[in-house]
Parts: C-alpha cells; structure tokens; sequence
C-alpha cells in the first residue's frame, strides 16, 4: 500500500478524533453548565400520582400536575380525579398544602336517543368517526343534538369505562374516574361531569322547541320549564334553551321537595339520578388502563 495513503489516512482519523473530542468537551461543558436542577420534590409527587396522563387535571400529563402542584402555591392537591381522595391526601402530605374534599363524580350522557326512538334523516358513510359523521349535515339522527354512536367516546377513554350497546354509550361508573376525556371527545357535547351525590338530572340534550322535539324524540325535554317554575330551592334553570341544574343548591335543599321537578314532568325526563346505588368502587383496587 502507498506509504502517502497510509499517512493521509491516519492523519484523517487523528483529525476527525481531535474534532470528536473538542466537541465532545464542548457539550460536556454546556451540559454542566446549561443544566436544569430537578427538585426531588416534583419526582416523589410524580411517583404518587397514578401516570394515567389524561388531562383531566387541566395539566399536560402527570409531570405537567406534579411541577405545577409542587411549584404553584395556587394549585391544589386534589385535582388528580383518577387517583381520588387516596391520592390527593399523598400529594397533600408531600407539599404541605391543606387538603380539601374531593368530591366523586362521573360522566354522564345526557341523551336519551334509544329510549325516544329517534329516527334516522340519513345513512351516514365515512369515516367511522363521531366528529367526521357529524360534519355531515350533524350526523344521522332526526335529532340535531343525539348521540351519533359511533363510540369515539368510548375509543378515547383510557380506563375503558364506556361500552357501546345497541349504538349508544354506556358508562360504568365502577371505572369511570371524571377524566374528562369523553367530554372533550364528543362532538355534540352533550356528556358532562356530574356530582354522584345528585338527587336528580335530566338525560337530553336538545335545544330545539317543543313541537320539534316531540316530532322527532318519543321523551326529549320540549322546554315547557314547569320544572323550573315548581323547584322551591330555585336550583333548576333555562338557560340557553337548556335545563340546566344547581345540584349544590339541589343537595343543600334536601329530599323535603319531594323531587317536585320530577312528578311535574310532562315528558318523564326530568330524573331521579341513582347511579350512586351502582357504584362499588374498591380504592386498594388501582386503576387499570384500557389497552
């Protein structure tokens, strides 16, 4: 071999190793002097979180909580709904903030589409998406506002605590853990958060007028407000052409109205709500993932 080559290329490789370690100096250098100091604090709180990621806190992700709630003196230690009382009593502990009552809840789906044998206006072919079928024309359903049941909802909930039967989304409350995620996945928007310590609600949706719903819903609310006119505690409200109700001023009422609101329904919809007699939550239990 040329003895020429032979020097050209180990000065090759002698130069390529000085270039390799200046800039590996360099980085060790800015590494040291650029680097962020972790506070022990955030990791033990991170650890005691239950790392579902779902947002439901209002944070991005469980890292997200735990920098806040450690860092923030404004952020409470009970905004964990996945990990409950158990959790938010371990984030207290660890941050030294007064913990408050957590108070238990679950999504709820207020529609009644099955039940009132809403009728379709069309066959609905794409994408099998809720918010794709409701771009077109607002989904298959007679009803504006109904469930399109094609279980995004259900797809999107990281406990798996909603089960599509018959089309339409059943949640259990043993699993669900007011994530919220199913709120933000619906297009139509009609589940929410509510309290399980409710003494009543009302499953529908519907902003259209009386003579609409009842041409379309065999038991949508047709918006006659008698509900609102006989509650003593002023709890249920119109609002926006929606029953809306205070359950803080429903539960502080008591059970002395006889849930009037209910036995002045023309439609059956307005409810008793018992999902609480469902629920067997076991908190040693843990959370389980949907996979």
């Amino acid at each position: 071999m040329d003895p020429q080559l032979v020097k050209m290329a180990i000065g090759g490789l002698v130069l390529l190793g000085c270039i390799g370690l200046f800039f590996g100096i360099g980085l060790a250098i800015a590494a040291q002097k650029f680097a962020v100091e972790t506070n022990p604090l955030i990791e033990e709180v991170l650890e005691s979180l239950p790392l579902a990621n779902c947002g439901g806190c209002g944070y991005p992700g469980c890292e997200g909580y735990a920098i806040e709630v450690v860092t923030n003196p404004d952020v409470p230690p009970n905004l964990c709904f996945p990990g409950k009382e158990k959790v938010a009593e371990k984030v207290a502990a660890l941050t030294g903030k007064k913990m408050t009552a957590v108070e238990d809840t679950m999504a709820v789906v207020r529609c009644s589409r099955n039940e009132g044998k809403v009728s379709l206006k069309h066959h609905y072919l794409g994408f099998d998406s809720c918010t794709a079928a409701n771009l077109a024309f607002g989904g298959p359903s007679a009803c504006q506002y109904a469930c399109i049941g094609l279980g995004e909802c259900a797809a999107a909930c990281p406990f798996d605590a909603i089960e599509m039967v018959d089309g339409f989304p059943e949640i259990n409350p043993d699993k669900c853990v007011s994530c919220g995620v199913c709120v933000k996945t619906c297009p139509k928007r009609i589940i929410e958060i509510q309290t399980m310590k409710a003494r009543v609600w009302v499953p529908c949706s519907s902003r259209d007028t009386g003579k609409a719903v009842t041409s379309v819903c065999e038991v949508g609310c047709i918006g006659c407000k008698m509900c609102v006119k006989v509650c003593p505690a002023q709890a249920v409200t119109y609002e926006n052409n929606l029953i809306r109700i205070d359950h803080k001023a429903c539960i502080a009422y008591g059970p002395s109205c006889e849930e009037v609101c209910v036995s002045k329904c023309p439609r059956d919809i307005f409810r008793y709500y018992d999902s609480r007699d469902m629920v067997k939550r076991d908190p040693a239990s843990g959370l389980k993932m949907a996979g």
